[in-house]
């Protein structure tokens, strides 16, 4: 894991003063890194029975795709709303400044579908619990939920309490 967390370039105050940015694009652009980072979620998911990925635009489509495709899974994208042509599904949740919404397709999911969420940052877990809470509401049952980047000190892992919710890194500061 030393040679993931090494591709993670911290930026200080960004996007505001006091804020330590994990950028993964450093990460995205390191084959070694990135192929290994693959792996790692990959590996953590064996044992977990499942369906779809569901990825959250956009960093969750970067990660889950290549796990779906790799695992030969379905790959359900989650999008801000007015994004997706069909008929969706929103969800409205609370940000530190607002709310946003989210959206899924109306047919992506049904009854007894099992899921693992992909994403690759959990921060204070709004977006996460807001993802499950709009695929349970679907009937699906949320399987697991995996991320790239935790930030412990952001207690995001306590809004997931009761799902099965691994890492590859954790940051702990802001």
């Amino acid at each position: 894991m030393g040679i993931i967390l090494d591709s993670i370039r911290t930026i200080p105050d960004f996007p505001k003063k006091g804020v330590m940015f994990r950028d993964i694009t450093t990460l995205l652009k390191d084959p070694i890194a990135m192929v290994a980072t693959i792996n790692e979620v990959m590996e953590s998911l064996v044992g977990v029975e499942f369906d779809y990925v569901i990825g959250p635009e956009s960093r969750g489509f970067i990660f889950g795709m290549p796990i779906a495709y790799n695992l030969k899974k379905g790959f359900v994208p989650v999008r801000k709303q007015g994004k997706l042509p069909a008929e969706t599904v929103k969800k409205e949740y609370d940000l530190e400044y607002g709310t946003e919404v989210i959206e899924i397709h109306k047919d992506s999911l049904k009854a007894g579908d099992r899921v693992v969420v992909i994403d690759d940052l959990l921060a204070t877990g709004g977006t996460a619990r807001a993802i499950c809470e709009l695929a349970e509401e679907m009937g699906a049952e949320v399987a697991a939920l995996r991320f790239v980047v935790e930030l412990p000190d952001l207690r995001g892992r306590e809004l997931l309490n009761g799902y099965d919710v691994s890492s590859v890194v954790a940051f702990e500061g802001e």
